[in-house]
């Protein structure tokens, strides 16, 4: 499978070409400049692979939540990219490929990645590992405080990502001794966002260009996974 991924939702800028089972990845942290950065990197990546975007199977971006500037950039250059040249897209979590890297950089396989979302608030959701080594959802997408962001009642638990620079003194007391640790600096990439989109694209969860839509969360209720 040929699928060019790209991530923009936070300070890091990333843009992923998967070829069968090799990976190229462009990522670079800069809190401006996404637009044009991201392009270089799409154009950079097809042109060392000799590929045209048509000879793609489809594309994939991080469709949130997360910074709204970010998520509206990489949802804007997917639909154009794709639209152009007649592809499907896969939009991925940005919350399950950040979650997805913290599997793979700390081998931890129950996750709570959460991004600070603002205005007192939190970002948030939770994972567990698969026999398939891919995150699995187990409580909602949701945006809360920290004080009332839904938990996991029981296991050993690893947090990723801002929201716990934001909200980590409440999050830990609330945890209860369930907290293994947590890295608040770990950023979401494009190379997670294109594994993760694979999986989904085998499932048959491929969208149209046009219905490729970003997840600002904001004004949606959230609710525990059954």
């Amino acid at each position: 499978m040929k699928l060019l991924a790209i991530e923009t939702a936070t300070e890091a800028c990333s843009a992923a070409l998967l070829i069968g089972d090799e990976m190229q990845l462009r990522y670079e942290v800069k809190p401006r400049g996404h637009s044009e950065l991201l392009l270089a990197m799409m154009e950079d990546l097809l042109a060392e692979a000799g590929l045209k975007p048509a000879q793609l199977d489809a594309m994939a971006f991080g469709r949130g939540p997360g910074s709204f500037t970010g998520v509206r950039i990489a949802t804007g250059v997917v639909q154009g990219a794709a639209f152009a040249a007649d592809l499907p897209v896969v939009p991925v979590s940005t919350l399950a490929a950040l979650a997805q890297r913290a599997y793979r950089e700390k081998g931890e396989r129950h996750l709570l990645p959460s991004y600070d979302a603002r205005m007192g608030e939190l970002y948030w959701a939770a994972y567990r590992v698969g026999d398939d080594e891919l995150v699995r959802l187990v409580i909602d997408e949701e945006v809360a405080t920290a004080e009332r962001v839904h938990l996991p009642i029981d296991g050993e638990w690893y947090g990723v990502g801002s929201g716990w620079t934001a909200g980590g003194s409440v999050l830990e007391q609330r945890l209860q001794g369930l907290l293994l640790g947590f890295q608040a600096q770990m950023l979401c990439s494009a190379r997670e966002v294109a594994q993760l989109a694979v999986a989904d694209f085998e499932q048959g969860l491929a969208v149209s260009p046009e219905l490729a839509l970003p997840v600002y969360l904001r004004n949606q209720v959230a609710h525990k996974a059954g």
